[in-house]
């Protein structure tokens, strides 16, 4: 049992922790989301040199803008396709976990699911004011003339998103022409809550403020069933303007996500509009090109047109000349594509993939590499780490932005994602927490991206390319690293990408009795996803490797749950009462071991107690603010504490707390050392121990030491940072007090 001195000096350790928060401004967040546009298609992964060198290329100053005040990431992936890259995108799990891993039409009617935690539902949760234009691709039928909703828990009014209009069929969104699309708000009572509207007004009066009106909407030959992509763009455009003043008037910020059809197929559809080659009409090269390939580049340039438009918004959200009200030095923008381009003349003849190999549908460098700008004015300048105008060679997945965008938000992070925060790297502060791995799958084909490196695995068959020197996966060197294979493939295949279509990872709550075994499947709720009469996915019985889990006290009094068997989760999460603050607390018996693939976490007013076990992830254990990890035996993975890590002798035998991986402490967070009679209880650091916030000690009663002595109490390969403590001075809690010591590997205490 753990003492009642341990327990109380933890909780006067949690206690302090919460006077030290604070919230920071957040920014608006407008992402510009594309469909089927290469790598190669934007200006400094490809166009820039075609212009210098004379040949064919796009004209997309808006584009180029945001490439010379933000940030050209040139090792961004998306997905092979465009309903797994959607989800990926939404839910922050890659195509092993998500729900839907490829193109299937049937996708469309159950792809997202209510336990699914979506961009939408926590920026609106977080307070934003938030808005969904362009391709949904879930929730509704491809009937061209009269959709229905088929599934109301995959809709976008369903996960938080206030102002919509949308088409919800992939297939349908394969005409720019649909009669009809879908609206939110709606009428009361619509069946979740978003209607079916006419596509029949694109016209855009606006004025002077908005001078990229692409191919004159208020033209009279505009057809009477409007372009998808401009009823999109405006009503995005509506929406940031008046949100910008919003945000000017009362300080509440808003996430606007315009996903718009350009530039998939079908091309000739935009000849049917008036002068819609209207930006070509000087451009020397245009001429010569074929016919799809002129009206792709049409497609690209007038989307163009309206990504400057919003822009516009941003710097003069009511257009009256005067940018005292501009928005855009806090506004991130980011704009993407879903996957790579598709084998058509218009790729071949921009060159839009890069000259990467493959294409659209494909696991190769060209079917999931995409282009990737981001600004944020108020972050990302000349002077910053991230630099405005560079490229940067950092990897970042489609899944990286659920996450980034709940961290800035100032919002819990679903847990057990696959993708990874990148908000300290564009902040410029904080720690940037390291992903090893990308995941995709293509049909029979699946790939791991490894840093440098790239396995393809077919079959059995394996390939590896080293992307750094062989970009276009010319070279397989498959047969001069087996043992790189071998792990990459072992990892790969962890991450459930061989599951038959419909698999996913599931969510659990522990529904147990206070002391109850987590072994046992009757504590744990059953996972069921059905719709309309249709069982999609069942998933009950012990805890595995593909569930998200929360162990949860939502009572009056504190509540233990016991590990006397070896755990597996993808994501589990300890958390006690918010209201009352009962805390929970999940006991690791006696040599038990957990694992959490993704990421074990102790959230607010939560307890993992270790007896001599040992934690692991591929990632991380994450101790947040007001929670606690105690005891003693061993972290498998890095170690992040905003909370308290409290390290104490168990009955078990074991002394000391083991930190395989990095340990990171925050300015928030505390370390705490048992010293007693037998032996001080110490931390091994193997990797880097950076250190900051608060270090405790506390004794046995029956703790004697002589002045002089000296304990050891943190021992790793490298020290970065100190401790808080004032003058490197600790008391325990009886008074002794204690000169803190520090070398390049360990930390001493020394007997005052």
């Amino acid at each position: 049992m753990i003492s009642r001195l341990l327990l109380l000096f933890v909780a006067a350790c949690c206690m302090g922790q919460s006077q030290l928060r604070g919230d920071g401004d957040r920014p608006n967040i407008l992402y510009l989301y594309v469909d089927d546009m290469g790598w190669g298609a934007i200006g400094p992964n490809g166009q820039f040199s075609r212009k210098a060198s004379g040949k064919p290329y796009l004209l997309t100053p808006n584009l180029d803008r945001l490439v010379s005040e933000g940030v050209n990431f040139t090792r961004s992936y998306g997905c092979t396709v465009c309903s797994p890259a959607r989800s990926s995108q939404q839910s922050g799990f890659h195509q092993g976990h998500t729900f839907a891993d490829r193109n299937d039409p049937d996708n469309a009617k159950k792809a997202m699911r209510a336990d699914d935690v979506l961009m939408g539902d926590v920026l609106s949760k977080a307070g934003y004011a938030t808005g969904y234009w362009g391709k949904w691709g879930y929730g509704g039928s491809k009937d061209l003339n009269n959709p229905v909703i088929l599934n109301t828990q995959t809709l976008p009014t369903s996960h938080g998103y206030q102002q919509v209009v949308t088409e919800l069929h992939h297939v349908r969104a394969h005409t720019f022409f649909q009669p009809t699309l879908w609206k939110a708000p709606a009428q009361d009572g619509t069946l979740g809550g978003i209607e079916l509207i006419s596509n029949s007004m694109a016209r855009y009066l606006g004025d002077a403020a908005y001078p990229n009106l692409p191919a004159l909407q208020n033209h009279p030959d505009y057809p009477s069933t409007a372009y998808c992509d401009d009823v999109y763009a405006f009503a995005a455009l509506d929406f940031v303007k008046t949100q910008a003043l919003q945000y000017v008037k009362t300080g509440q910020p808003f996430f606007g996500l315009l996903a718009v059809q350009v530039p998939h197929a079908p091309f000739a559809e935009i000849s049917q509009l008036p002068e819609w080659d209207k930006a070509y009409q000087n451009a020397s090269h245009f001429s010569g090109l074929s016919d799809q390939a002129q009206q792709w580049a049409a497609m690209v340039t007038r989307i163009d047109g309206h990504i400057g438009n919003l822009l516009s918004a941003l710097d003069d959200p009511n257009g009256d000349g005067d940018r005292s009200d501009s928005v855009a030095a806090n506004t991130l923008v980011v704009f993407q594509s879903d996957n790579g381009g598709p084998q058509h003349n218009a790729r071949n003849e921009f060159a839009a993939n890069g000259g990467l190999r493959g294409r659209k549908g494909q696991i190769y460098e060209g079917g999931i590499r995409v282009p990737t700008i981001v600004r944020w004015p108020a972050k990302i300048t000349d002077r910053s780490k991230l630099k405005s105008g560079a490229s940067h060679d950092q990897v970042i997945d489609v899944s990286d932005f659920l996450p980034t965008f709940c961290e800035l938000a100032g919002a819990s992070i679903p847990v057990g994602l696959d993708g990874v925060s990148v908000a300290p790297m564009l902040k410029g502060e904080g720690r940037q927490r390291v992903r090893e791995f990308l995941i995709h799958e293509a049909g029979r084909m699946q790939s791991i991206i490894y840093g440098r490196y790239k396995l393809i695995r077919l079959g059995r068959e394996l390939t590896l390319y080293d992307l750094q020197v062989d970009p276009t996966e010319s070279n397989d060197i498959s047969g001069s690293r087996s043992d790189l294979v071998g792990k990459l493939e072992a990892l790969l295949l962890g991450e459930r990408v061989t599951e038959p279509r419909g698999f996913a990872n599931t969510y659990h709550r522990w529904v147990g009795v206070d002391q109850g075994d987590a072994s046992d499947p009757g504590n744990w709720s059953d996972y069921v996803y059905s719709n309309a009469g249709v069982t999609y996915q069942v998933d009950r019985g012990s805890p595995r490797s593909s569930w998200i889990a929360t162990v949860e006290n939502s009572g009056s009094e504190t509540a233990t749950v016991r590990a006397i068997s070896n755990l597996e989760f993808l994501g589990i999460d300890i958390k006690g009462g918010a209201i009352r603050e009962e805390r929970q607390t999940l006991v690791l018996e006696a040599n038990v071991d957990l694992v959490g693939r993704n990421e074990v976490r102790v959230s607010q007013n939560g307890r993992l107690v270790i007896k001599g076990g040992k934690v692991s992830s591929l990632r991380w254990v994450d101790v947040l603010m007001d929670g606690s990890l105690e005891g003693s035996g061993i972290v498998d993975c890095d170690l992040i504490g905003s909370g308290a890590v409290v390290v104490s002798h168990n009955s078990a035998g074991s002394r000391g707390l083991t930190v395989k991986g990095n340990f990171y402490q925050s300015s928030g967070g505390l370390l705490g050392i048992e010293l007693n009679e037998r032996a001080n209880s110490s931390v091994f650091v193997e990797k880097t121990a950076y250190l900051a916030g608060e270090f405790k000690i506390f004794t046995a009663d029956r703790f004697v030491a002589e002045r002089g002595e000296e304990f050891s109490v943190l021992k790793a390969d490298r020290l970065v940072g100190r401790f808080s403590n004032s003058k490197d001075l600790v008391l325990d809690q009886h008074g002794a007090h204690f000169r803190i010591s520090y070398s390049d590997t360990q930390i001493i205490v020394i007997v005052l």
